[in-house]
């Protein structure tokens, strides 16, 4: 099974498609794909579904999307001469209730030992931070860089998230967002600060309250002697923080932007997150306004 929800919902069994096309089932397809090999309880299903408020038949109509997903299976399963046909064809002895299993106080997504883009994502990602936190920064950089050429959009594009997958979408963006801004701080230790500038323009316009993109933005303009629109840089910021949130910059950007004005060292970068830490935002990086990519 391959599995696919870093941009669009793509789920295949035996080389074949089985995402359907009707919101309700694709939304059980979402969350059963992200927690694969996992048990999703019923009850989670129907909050993601209906949000606390479910009809008299729940179970009934759950039962529904489950077997509509099923005969996607069964059709999928049937396919010939796809490549993974002598793993999960049903001469193999696999049925769709192999694959889309009943299970007690749930359901569950067999994979198989299939692939799952938000797993080798956290994979890749786990690889950078360590490489970062040994030093190496150009395998940081090169690790970190294809785990975030894995993401082709907004996580779980095309369906229409409930309660459930709205969360995990915020958490798998926070992930995202930390493993970008790893990433550069990689590529700034390489002396790559040139060639980041397009791509922290575009950034810092887009997460215009994200600190830590500004920090980076203004070290790799006055790096690359633009010392005036490094600073320029500090002051748009600080009238979004002011007029959105109500903040000043944190200290430590404070203190950036007063090394640039009297061209002292730049200040060192924030902690990285430790090894084996969840990849999420550090809290020198909680005025985020994650906006969707």
């Amino acid at each position: 099974m391959q599995i696919d929800v870093l941009g669009t919902l793509d789920v295949r069994e035996n080389g074949v498609s089985i995402a359907p096309t009707a919101p309700k089932p694709r939304q059980v397809l979402a969350l059963l794909a992200l927690h694969a090999d996992r048990v999703v309880p019923v009850a989670a299903l129907v909050d993601e579904l209906w949000s606390g408020r479910p009809p008299r038949s729940v179970r009934t109509t759950l039962q529904t999307y489950v077997l509509q997903l099923r005969e996607l299976i069964t059709l999928a399963l049937r396919q010939p001469g796809a490549a993974s046909a002598e793993l999960s064809s049903p001469a193999a002895g696999r049925s769709a209730k192999d694959v889309l299993a009943t299970v007690p106080g749930g359901y569950l997504l067999v994979s198989a030992g299939g692939s799952s883009d938000v797993r080798e994502f956290e994979r890749l990602a786990g690889l950078g931070y360590r490489a970062m936190d040994a030093g190496d920064h150009k395998d940081a950089s090169r690790l970190l860089r294809e785990a975030l050429l894995l993401w082709t959009g907004p996580a779980f594009a095309g369906v229409p998230a409930g309660a459930r997958l709205e969360t995990e979408a915020r958490r798998l963006e926070e992930s995202r967002l930390c493993a970008l801004d790893q990433r550069i701080e990689a590529d700034l230790r390489l002396g790559r600060h040139r060639e980041l500038l397009a791509e922290l323009t575009v950034l810092t316009s887009r997460y215009a309250t994200h600190e830590n993109l500004h920090a980076q933005f203004m070290l790799a303009l006055h790096r690359s002697g633009r010392r005036g629109e490094a600073l320029d840089v500090y002051h748009r910021l600080r009238a979004t923080l002011v007029r959105d949130l109500g903040l000043e910059p944190s200290p430590r950007l404070r203190r950036l932007q007063q090394s640039i004005l009297v061209a002292a060292p730049e200040t060192p970068p924030a902690p990285r997150p430790a090894a084996d830490a969840v990849p999420v935002l550090p809290a020198a990086r909680a005025r985020v306004g994650v906006r969707p990519a």
